[in-house]
């Protein structure tokens, strides 16, 4: 375990936090694709620069990257040995995007790019609950093949609190 992709089924499902709290205990270091991915004032990074900066992440010898980013998912999936998944309810996704809002509203969080202050809109959350169910299944179809590819690769799925809060008790520092 140490080239890791940490995923979820949506915002809020704790990908953020999870890895920080896994990059900590292990003694890799972090990438949170959200502040590779956005420029101050939310602007989108050019796709050929986001990518580039993920190859030259995976390009190094352990890391843990966050983040679902689909267009640019292939570049984690090859080089990492390790895949966990983060599949909370739609209802604690849900609960944990507001909440987070209502914290960090007008501040930009350390998983962010600087110039990116927390922000909320209707689309957003519209964009949780359609795609949701679907993610579940793609996410699910993305484990088998990474298992697949190379059996030696890990795959951890985590679906409540309690196991994720178990599985990070269970790393020692």
């Amino acid at each position: 375990m140490k080239k890791i992709m940490v995923t979820g089924v949506s915002a809020g499902a704790g990908k953020s936090t999870f890895a920080a709290e896994l990059g900590e205990k292990l003694g890799l270091p972090v990438h949170h694709l959200d502040s590779i991915y956005w420029k101050p004032g939310w602007i989108e990074a050019e796709p050929a620069e986001f990518r580039a900066a993920q190859e030259k992440v995976t390009a190094g010898e352990s890391w843990i990257i966050e983040g679902n980013y689909s267009d640019s998912f292939d570049i984690r999936f090859a080089k990492a040995d390790t895949f966990i998944y983060l599949e909370l309810p739609l209802r604690v996704c849900l609960y944990r995007v507001l909440k987070r809002w209502l914290t960090n509203i007008g501040n930009t969080r350390p998983d962010m790019a600087e110039g990116c202050p927390e922000k909320m809109d209707l689309e957003f959350l519209k964009f949780i609950v359609t795609t949701y169910a679907a993610r579940k299944v793609k996410m699910r179809e993305r484990m088998r093949k990474f298992q697949e590819v190379r059996p030696e690769n890990q795959i951890i799925f985590l679906g409540n609190k309690k196991q994720i809060n178990g599985f990070l008790k269970s790393i020692a520092h």
